[in-house]
């Protein structure tokens, strides 16, 4: 099971400060685009785009620094006269490419695609862009480890890292993206970040205001927010949640009776013995044996709670492994596993946090984490990571709310487990021109829901929060819950 602690911090997921200088953002060498195909995954249908590299010097104010290949793809319009401004979607991790963002969910853009170039740019360390990642031994990832172990870990993930990482964090990544909006010669960008892509297109317009037309930020990180021990507390207010709404279900509290006294019961006995699974790899087929303990269990958990449709899964999976049937949840955890190994950038996701996040941390509040199902052991996962991870580039106002007058849309789930609504409104304390939308009882991430696509697209036409049509979100709903794997209730 590759990864499965850095994972499992991951999936629960050094300050050089400086000002925001002048910059010299233009690139090396002459941005060439030829035809090409993006993909979501290996194996998915492409996507028909113009790629090309952007060349940027590892550290920008240093020309005699390394150069790095920057992967870029132009998505382009489907009008033959586009509007001037482009679309640049943002992916989430840190870690994530948005080449295979963006073909992943390119549905959720293309009412902005009739009029707008979409502009894609694999983030310095993820995807195609100098990938910043590190492969370990099984044995050393699997089951509890100690504060050494997860040191020795970091220490050898940063042996095989290909570059310094100190210049792979967020306020490197937007001086990128300005020298791609210079080289593709755009006048102004309109900006699109999910998660911890929401922190980057923040920054992007903090520093670049006069090249920000509009932003939308879906499942919203605050800056001044230092994301780690208050992602397990969130956790678990939406998995009880969860439990709350099966309650209130007569067909699924009749199905699934007490099911926060089974979960709990669950949960400790897989603290005190793990139990082997034998099964098919989810992904491929071959079978295997998977040691399951709490940690893989907390894993499955998280991941199934950022969405409605896997939600609904939720308390038939639970009642099943707690009749011995462990199957399910184990084949979960695997599949997701598998995903973020292919998807994350671990290098380049610690070089972020270590840089934005884990130095900012308050005093853990022990007690309350400790009432979780998560616990403590990913914030002291990467408390300890980060202790050994080279201090890396961070501007001075990162951790400063924005203040604009740029119009911008944020999305909210109200059952987002890592992103709360209220996250976005401490985002926008200072942002004179926002309006703040959330989809009842929806995950992380909005921009594919619904009607969203639509508003999405009459936002960035518009670049304006007002008169936006948006009763259409009362029609988000949760799928209702699995009694058995045939389905919900007819």
């Amino acid at each position: 099971m590759p990864k499965t602690v850095f994972l499992i911090a991951v999936l629960l997921t050094l300050s050089i400060n400086r000002p925001a200088c002048a910059d010299d953002d233009s690139s090396l060498a002459a941005l060439e685009l030829s035809d090409c195909r993006i993909h979501a995954a290996p194996g998915y249908p492409g996507i028909k785009a113009r790629c090309g590299i952007l060349e940027r010097y590892i550290d920008p104010d240093d020309p005699a620094s390394t150069v790095l290949k920057l992967n870029v793809a132009v998505v382009p319009a489907l009008s033959l006269e586009p509007e001037a401004d482009p679309l640049v979607p943002i992916a989430g991790g840190p870690g994530g490419a948005s080449t295979s963002f963006y073909a992943g969910y390119a549905h959720a853009f293309e009412k902005v695609r009739r009029h707008r170039d979409i502009v894609l740019i694999d983030q310095r360390g993820t995807g195609k862009s100098e990938v910043m990642n590190c492969d370990f031994e099984d044995d050393v990832l699997e089951g509890q480890w100690s504060r050494e172990e997860t040191i020795a870990y970091t220490e050898s993930c940063l042996e095989m890292l290909p570059h310094d990482p100190r210049f792979f964090t967020t306020s490197v990544a937007v001086r990128d993206l300005e020298a791609l909006r210079v080289a593709l010669g755009y006048p102004a960008l309109n900006l699109y970040g999910v998660s911890y892509g929401s922190r980057v297109a923040q920054h992007y317009a903090r520093r670049y205001p006069a090249t920000t037309r509009s932003v939308i930020l879906d499942g919203v990180v605050p800056p001044q927010m230092a994301l780690g021990p208050e992602v397990a507390i969130e956790a678990e207010k939406a998995l009880q949640a969860v439990f709350a709404r099966c309650a209130e279900s007569s067909d699924c509290n009749d199905e699934f009776p007490d099911i926060a006294k089974t979960f709990a019961r669950l949960e400790a006995g897989l603290g005190e013995q793990a139990v082997s699974v034998e099964l098919a790899h989810p992904i491929s087929g071959e079978r295997e044996t998977v040691e399951f303990s709490d940690m893989e269990f907390a894993g499955a958990i998280r991941m199934m709670n950022y969405s409605p449709e896997t939600v609904a899964l939720l308390p038939l999976l639970i009642n099943e492994a707690a009749n011995g049937n462990f199957t399910p949840l184990a084949a979960t955890f695997l599949s997701v596993s598998e995903s973020m190994t292919e998807q994350l950038a671990i290098g380049m996701h610690n070089a972020v946090i270590c840089t934005e996040d884990v130095p900012f941390f308050e005093a853990f509040d022990m007690a309350a984490l400790q009432k979780t199902y998560i616990g403590p052991k990913m914030a002291e996962a990467l408390d300890a990571s980060c202790s050994v991870w080279p201090v890396g580039v961070m501007d001075d106002g990162l951790r400063t709310p924005l203040s604009t007058d740029a119009p911008v849309l944020l999305l909210s789930g109200s059952a987002d487990p890592i992103t709360p609504p209220h996250f976005a409104e401490l985002a926008a304390v200072d942002m004179g021109n926002a309006r703040h939308l959330i989809g009842e009882n929806q995950g992380h991430g909005q921009a594919g829901r619904g009607c969203v696509p639509d508003i999405i697209g009459r936002f960035v036409e518009s670049a304006s929060v007002d008169d936006l049509e948006t009763d259409c979100m009362l029609r988000l709903h949760a799928m209702p819950f699995f009694l058995d794997f045939a389905g919900p209730a007819p």
